[in-house]
């Protein structure tokens, strides 16, 4: 299928792994083109660093060329003119998934990091990891890891480590895109219902970790979180061997006399206290799925922790973008109310006794909907003030799916908070610079690019104190 390709185009470029592996395409000598709308940063300004141009916007024209090969991102559905025009000219294409099985992990020894929650973080932990100890591994990851210069690399290495999605692999393979991923060894977070778009209930999105866990060979190896109740049915296979890891007795990797502090997160395993710049109990074990891999991959505790030492995090993950005014004005990728409740948590232990504001933009396909109500209430614990932005395209759900934003309100208010609901970045902008005072710390959470909320926050609350 894929001889004699010279061309490639991406429909969807924007996307992080799109844009990613669109460089990497590039880097093997491929002439590369793509498209898409609304790219904002990292991506927009990595592709330009690339200098791969993409077209603004879908139109059978941007594939005028014929490529030999296009790639079709997955939020691209039928109706969009680019798919339907390689349809009716039949011309090759296939997933993003697809291409990195073939072009990119054939022939390596694949390290698949899975989960609800976790998954970018520990995938650029462990890259890192490898990174720093000489391995060079080729990786992918959903985001902009900060010791790399992108979220992909494909080296001559026999390692590949590569985040892996649950989320459906295109409109015209609705498998989940980790099982494309060849997976020698894996690691499971965390299992949790989420992509309500696609996924029906818990027990669909557990058949799909379960194929995952089925394409694991026997001389594979699988570390799952052994403290998950949801991932727990799943492990009764004896077709590829299992480790545990998690913080209860049983697991045969735990993490023990745990230390939460304002810069510093440290946790022992037997003989080696491991020491790590990143936040919260949730980082806690995804650092330990990251160790028990290495470890498995032949790395000692002292190259592991020498690794932590120069691990820079992930953008858009608790990631500082400006202090304004004695205002922080920090970016947070979460968008479940699990993530958002731990990364509050974290945030809490950071900057004890300041007052934490939590602004959050409902545009996921499942925070859109009523799916998690009340959870969604109960994950703003830890802030002192909650602004919610208006649900994104709540009119094309059914009444009875929609999230409610005045129950929401109701139920956040109910526990003492200041909150509000305000239709979009610049009303946000106007309400939090007039009441936020120095030293108060501005969280924002989004998994978009929020109208550029973080700058306008560090402008208006800059000129809202001259």
């Amino acid at each position: 299928m894929f001889a004699g390709i010279k061309s490639v185009h991406f429909i969807g470029i924007g996307g992080t792994a799109m844009a990613s592996a669109a460089a990497a395409m590039r880097d093997k000598g491929y002439t590369v083109t793509g498209s898409d709308q609304n790219v904002y940063p990292p991506m927009s300004t990595f592709l330009e660093s690339c200098n791969i141009k993409y077209m603004s916007g879908y139109a059978e024209s941007n594939l005028g060329h014929k490529p030999d090969l296009v790639v079709v991102g997955n939020a691209i559905s039928r109706g969009n003119p680019e798919a339907e025009y390689v349809l009716d000219k039949k011309l090759r294409y296939c997933s993003l998934p697809e291409l990195l099985k073939e072009f990119f992990i054939r022939g390596k020894r694949s390290i698949v990091v899975t989960g609800t929650h976790g998954k970018t973080t520990t995938t650029s932990l462990l890259a890192w990891i490898f990174e720093h100890n000489g391995l060079n591994p080729s990786y992918l990851i959903g985001g902009i890891p900060n010791n790399f210069t992108q979220g992909a690399r494909f080296t001559d290495s026999e390692w590949f480590i590569i985040e892996g999605d649950e989320y459906d692999t295109a409109f015209f393979d609705k498998r989940s895109k980790f099982v494309h991923y060849l997976p020698e060894i894996a690691i499971i977070n965390n299992l949790e219902f989420d992509h309500a778009d696609i996924f029906e209930n818990l027990a669909v999105i557990q058949t799909a970790f379960k194929r995952f866990i089925n394409l694991i060979p026997r001389n594979g190896q699988l570390f799952a979180n052994g403290d998950d109740p949801n991932l727990a049915p799943l492990l009764n296979v004896t077709h590829c061997p299992i480790k545990r890891f998690g913080f209860d007795e049983g697991n045969a990797w735990r993490a023990d006399n745990r230390v939460l502090a304002p810069t510093v997160s440290e946790f022992e395993v037997p003989s080696f206290k491991f020491r790590l710049n990143l936040l919260g109990e949730l980082n806690i074990r995804n650092a330990l799925g990251a160790v028990a891999a290495a470890r498995h991959c032949g790395l000692k505790n002292h190259q592991i922790q020498s690794a932590f030492d120069t691990f820079k995090g992930v953008k858009r993950r608790m990631e500082v973008r400006g202090v304004s005014g004695g205002v922080t004005v920090l970016d947070d990728f979460a968008h479940h109310p699990t993530a958002i409740r731990e990364t509050l948590r974290a945030l809490r232990v950071k900057f004890a006794g300041q007052k934490i504001w939590a602004i959050f933009e409902p545009r996921t396909n499942t925070t859109r909907r009523n799916v998690f109500q009340k959870e969604l209430a109960d994950s703003f614990a830890d802030a002192d003030a909650v602004v919610v932005a208006q649900v994104a395209r709540l009119e094309l759900l059914q009444p009875g799916e929609r999230l409610d934003p005045a129950l929401l309100m109701k139920e956040i208010q109910a526990s003492g908070k200041a909150s509000a609901y305000l239709p979009d970045a610049d009303a946000i902008v106007d309400h939090v610079g007039k009441s936020a005072e120095g030293g108060d710390v501005v969280c924002v959470f989004s998994n978009g690019g929020f109208g550029n909320i973080h700058n306008k926050l560090l402008e208006r609350l800059k000129y809202s104190r001259q």
